[in-house]
């Protein structure tokens, strides 16, 4: 018959007793205690005393005085830390955790995510003690990397970018901030939480935890107004967004516009950020614009253009037009074909706002074409310039300003026919004007916009614009105004939109019944 036997060596309990505060602390062995005692040194216990050991049993009582916390002290550094950092040496602090705290915040902004400061006690002068602080840089980190969790399905050239403007960079607060605003209001995607670190002998690795976003979406507007004739009309814009359905980043547009006076606006436009996988980009774009049985427009605008970063674009167009004058006593329009290229350049800054659209946007453009009126035959170059530039200013808490500007100009050595001529006005331009009632070969506009935010689910708007048109066929050159007030508020279905506005020409009579009332919604889905 086997027998075992199993002894159990008797466990020893050890307990650090404040003599002051009576607080008692459970430890695991006398080492844990030797290095509990050492370390109120380093939180400026210089005067530590152990005052007596009790043992009862297999329990190790250790009663310790901590003595007088020395937050005021006189410093030395050490040469490591004056060589690099360029500091006096020798000085008083009022408050020493706080100069630790300086100090070591200078090397982890360096990369040094674990330094840690030594305190070691030299002395005493005026009563004060005199305390020597040292550095334990440890290895100095980089970004060596991304790993993407959650929604992964995100476009190769994106991450590649993202790697090419942080790897190698110092692992610091400065980039990691950088790096969560990369996803800020970003179009397709959004972090679930902030970046985590991955930590290990060789590398540091970011880890993303992405979710997708909600970017389908649909935009109806409705407005109320006058037409030509003082015929109370209704219009309308219908603004359908396809984002990101095959996880490429790419956008799909369908835009339609009736105007009150009989004129429709149609749109497709399809981009593709990241073709073959590179940092090119393709936009196609289609309008077609027909003015009630008076001439129709055919506008093809093939585009390619180049990331220069995760917020700038620039990029080639060639532009196809073609117009036909439908009704024959339309003797102000011609019929013609236009050929051209042309470069543009776009910049977006993101918003934490969800109620607007983006903090910064700078779109800007030229276009070189050739014109022929066909029926005369006449072949004429053109110039053709285009500006828009808009930011939401933070004034101070929830009060905003927001700061837009338009303009465009086509130069020719003829005579524009009215059918060629730029279209513009309405809810998203020179507000207070009917959709796409003014016609210019050159014209700008700028306005203020004042908003008051009530959380992040409303804003109240109070804008005035001002702005000028000439049009050298009608010989008119008008000075423009529009003023109005609006509200916008998050409803479970999205975002909704109403405004008031009213605008005409400089020296003319103001007139209630010229009042555009338009109510729009913006859905994600």
């Amino acid at each position: 018959m086997l027998c075992c036997v199993f002894i159990q060596a008797q466990k020893k309990h050890y307990f650090l007793i404040d003599s002051e505060t009576k607080v008692r602390k459970k430890v695991k062995d006398s080492l844990s205690a030797t290095k509990f005692l050492d370390s109120l040194a380093q939180s400026n216990y210089f005067f530590t005393e152990l005052k007596d050991v009790k043992i009862k049993g297999d329990s190790t009582e250790i009663i310790y005085d901590k003595g007088k916390n020395f937050n005021e002290t006189f410093v030395t550094l050490s040469d490591s830390i004056v060589k690099r950092h360029k500091i006096e040496r020798d000085f008083f602090t009022k408050n020493l955790d706080s100069t630790k705290k300086v100090i070591n915040k200078k090397y982890i902004d360096e990369g040094f995510a674990f330094s840690r400061i030594k305190s070691k006690y030299k002395g005493q002068k005026n009563g004060f003690p005199i305390v020597e602080l040292d550095i334990n840089k440890n290895d100095k980190r980089t970004i060596d990397g991304f790993i993407v969790k959650g929604y992964s399905r995100v476009p190769k050239r994106f991450m590649k970018n993202l790697e090419k403007e942080f790897k190698g960079k110092t692992y610091d607060d400065k980039n990691l901030i950088s790096i969560n605003k990369n996803f800020q209001s970003h179009a397709f995607v959004s972090l679930e939480r902030p970046p985590q670190t991955l930590f290990t002998k060789d590398s540091t690795q970011v880890y993303l935890f992405l979710e997708k976003k909600k970017t389908n979406s649909f935009d109806g507007v409705i407005g109320f107004g006058n037409d030509k004739t003082e015929k109370f009309t209704l219009n309308g814009t219908l603004n359908v967004n396809f984002r990101n359905m095959f996880n490429g980043f790419e956008t799909v547009n369908l835009y339609w516009q009736r105007n009150p006076d009989k004129g429709q606006n149609f749109d497709l436009q399809a981009d593709i950020p990241y073709l073959f996988k590179s940092n090119v980009g393709l936009n196609m774009k289609v309008n077609i614009f027909r003015q009630d049985s008076t001439f129709a427009n055919v506008k093809a605008l093939p585009a390619l253009y180049y990331h220069m970063n995760s917020r700038n674009k620039i990029g080639l167009r060639g532009t196809f037009e073609n117009s036909t004058i439908i009704d024959s006593l339309y003797v102000q329009g011609k019929d013609y074909n236009k050929r051209g290229i042309g470069i543009w350049f776009e910049m977006v800054e993101p918003t934490d706002i969800d109620l607007f659209l983006y903090k910064t946007k700078i779109t800007a453009g030229y276009d070189y074409l050739t014109t022929v009126y066909t029926k005369e035959n006449i072949k004429a170059p053109q110039n053709q310039f285009y500006f828009f530039g808009e930011h939401n200013y933070n004034i101070n808490g929830n009060h905003f300003l927001n700061i837009k500007a338009e303009g465009a100009m086509m130069d020719s050595k003829i005579d524009f026919s009215a059918n060629e001529l730029y279209r513009f006005g309405g809810w998203n331009s020179l507000r207070g004007f009917n959709e796409s009632s003014l016609a210019a070969d050159f014209y700008y506009y700028g306005g203020l916009e004042y908003r008051y935010l009530i959380g992040n689910q409303a804003f109240f708007d109070v804008f005035g614009q001002y702005g000028q048109l000439n049009n050298k066929s009608l010989n008119v050159k008008p000075k423009l105004y529009s003023v109005g007030l609006g509200f916008n508020f998050f409803i479970p279905i999205g975002l909704m939109s109403f405004q008031l506005s009213n605008g005409n020409e400089f020296g003319n009579p103001f007139k209630f019944n010229d009042i555009k009332i338009h109510w729009g919604i913006l859905s994600r889905f």
